[in-house]
């Protein structure tokens, strides 16, 4: 395996990192200024767009898509190390319109997409001028087993008529959110993996109601994570995405590079904290000497950098083998890197927070709200325990002839 980066992807690379110095930087003060003073902690700043139109006019726009139509797209090998920018600098993401959840939304309407579909919600999105929400998690079953998902979505003539409450709906709360996809029970007695359709929602269709956003330890903003209800709403059949039945195979397919992303944003998290890590450990003086010298933080900085550097090379791994083999010969890694990463980023940002002392939990440094995030990714695209037990799986498939009755 070679992860050496390609001249191409070195110059993004380069770019990118001067779009953040430069740009997302000093825009990240005037962003959270102008969402202080309107009051509204979902407020979309001007700023913001300010960003984007810079974004675009240097070439840094939806540089997520492997596969677009002219097909001079990124690599996800190649796509990684942006990812890893992006998650040190948040607001990058949406500046360059690879913001979640609508990188994911943009990759199944490019892959399953009908022409219409295209033109009314890929092409806006892909021009970055509204925003979605992925409509998937549901507050009273067991989400982690995607086939307990309970709303319906039933054919009644030329419509799909829709039930659904629903939670975690990322991106809802943001008022440049115009669309919803969402995955319900079509077909009740098909078997787990065939009952579920996934289906386009406008979010001004009468009976969707954004009931409200629900914080991360006590964290709301941007698009939010919102509680969402889906009552007698009607939309046009031609609105299902892919086709009936399909929603399950869907879903996996929009996760597979969407766990790349994550994890390498968690990478960049943990990279942030451990740069804020060595620069207060080499400032602060206590009982006489810096926290540099105090072999206990020396060695949390060194099992820091260990982890990253393990956590980056099995993650590009997994990248390579979905450019090579695709997102079903990559399950494996994919699955293991969701683990890893998150884990990664938790206890880097924790090591940070303790060595930056009370001042660590406070919104003076970004290391609480980094945490918050990187916690939730525990459970984003699939709880921890799902991976592991996948992995598990496969490791013992091999002893299955030591098994005693």
């Amino acid at each position: 395996m070679d992860f050496a980066p390609s001249p191409r992807a070195v110059e993004y690379r380069e770019h990118l990192q001067a779009f953040v110095d430069e740009v997302v930087l000093p825009g990240t003060t005037v962003y959270r200024e102008q969402v202080h003073a309107s009051g509204d902690e979902h407020f979309h700043p001007p700023v913001m767009e300010e960003m984007k139109a810079e974004a675009r006019r240097r070439g840094l726009w939806n540089l997520f898509l492997p596969d677009p139509h002219d097909g001079a797209g990124l690599t996800n090998l190649e796509y990684a190390p942006l990812c890893e920018i992006m998650g040190a600098h948040p607001l990058t993401a949406e500046a360059t319109n690879c913001a979640a959840p609508d990188t994911g939304n943009m990759e199944i309407l490019h892959r399953f997409g009908t022409p219409l579909q295209q033109e009314q919600f890929l092409r806006p999105l892909l021009d970055g001028s509204i925003r979605s929400c992925f409509a998937m998690t549901e507050p009273w079953v067991a989400s982690s087993d995607a086939t307990n998902i309970a709303s319906r979505i039933v054919r009644d003539g030329d419509q799909y008529v829709i039930n659904a409450h629903k939670w975690w709906t990322s991106g809802a709360a943001s008022s440049q959110c115009r669309f919803a996809i969402l995955m319900g029970v079509s077909d009740p007695d098909a078997d787990p993996h065939h009952r579920h359709t996934m289906i386009i929602v406008p979010l001004d269709t009468p009976g969707v109601t954004v009931v409200r956003p629900l914080p991360v330890f006590g964290r709301s903003h941007g698009g939010g994570h919102c509680e969402t209800l889906f009552e007698d709403v009607r939309v046009p059949a031609e609105y299902v995405l892919g086709e009936e039945g399909a929603g399950f195979a869907i879903a996996q397919a929009r996760l597979g590079p969407g766990r790349i992303h994550h994890c390498m944003r968690a990478i960049g998290m943990a990279e942030r904290a451990l740069e804020l890590m060595c620069r207060r450990a080499q400032s602060r003086v206590a009982f006489g000497r810096h926290l540099a010298d105090n072999d206990v933080v020396a060695h949390q900085i060194a099992e820091s950098r260990i982890e990253i550097e393990q956590a980056r090379l099995l993650t590009m791994k997994a990248a390579y083998l979905i450019d090579t083999v695709g997102v079903k010969g990559a399950r494996f890694e994919i699955a293991a890197i969701k683990v890893v990463a998150a884990r990664l980023a938790t206890t880097v940002i924790d090591r940070a927070i303790q060595v930056h002392g009370a001042a660590g939990v406070s919104d003076d440094w970004p290391l609480a709200e980094m945490y918050a995030h990187a916690r939730t990714l525990h459970f984003v695209d699939g709880p921890d325990e799902v991976h592991l037990s996948q992995i598990a799986k496969r490791e013992l498939r091999g002893y299955e002839s030591f098994r005693t009755p």
